[in-house]
């Protein structure tokens, strides 16, 4: 008999297999409903049509999150910007909109994932200021600048990740 005591109480299960099939069988779901959550949301970025580096970083999307990024061209980036209420310190080439957030240039897929995964209070979207060398979509080789993703909205910015 498998036993499992928590706060004061013993429960006494007498077929220890079919509680490990249990508990795997509800591990497995809590997995499938997360990587879900990156194939069910929309992912739409806005470029300027003569900018490269937006489609490679893009790839790096939908490769690191196992989803389908629109494109949509547009020759008013900064109204765009505006209307969606990024910062213009933190402005980059290209701005997406994916579940409610605004993403804002180079940002790693690892940082979105975390930030639709954990959705912090007071946090609008994710900036890469810029266009730093070696952030996803600007690979130069081995040329890497070190630079961070910054977390804005009605509150203010903080570091939400830094990359060396």
């Amino acid at each position: 008999m498998a036993r499992i005591q928590e706060r004061n109480c013993t429960i006494i299960w007498k077929k220890p297999a079919l509680f490990r099939r249990s508990v795997s069988g509800a591990a497995l779901l809590v997995l499938a409903a997360c990587s879900n959550v990156a194939q069910a949301a929309t992912y739409t970025m806005f470029r300027d049509p003569g900018c490269g580096c937006c489609l490679n970083w893009a790839g790096h999307l939908e490769d690191g999150m196992n989803a389908k990024v629109a494109s949509v061209d547009s020759n008013d980036m900064a109204a765009i910007k505006t209307a969606r209420g990024v910062p213009e310190e933190l402005w980059s080439c290209h701005t997406m909109e994916v579940d409610g957030y605004i993403i804002e240039g180079h940002v790693p897929a690892e940082a979105v994932a975390r930030l639709l995964r954990e959705r912090p209070d007071g946090v609008a979207g994710l900036a890469v200021p810029g266009m730093p060398l070696g952030s996803p979509g600007m690979e130069a080789g081995n040329r890497i600048q070190p630079y961070e993703v910054i977390a804005f909205g009605p509150t203010g910015q903080s570091v939400f990740a830094s990359y060396r």
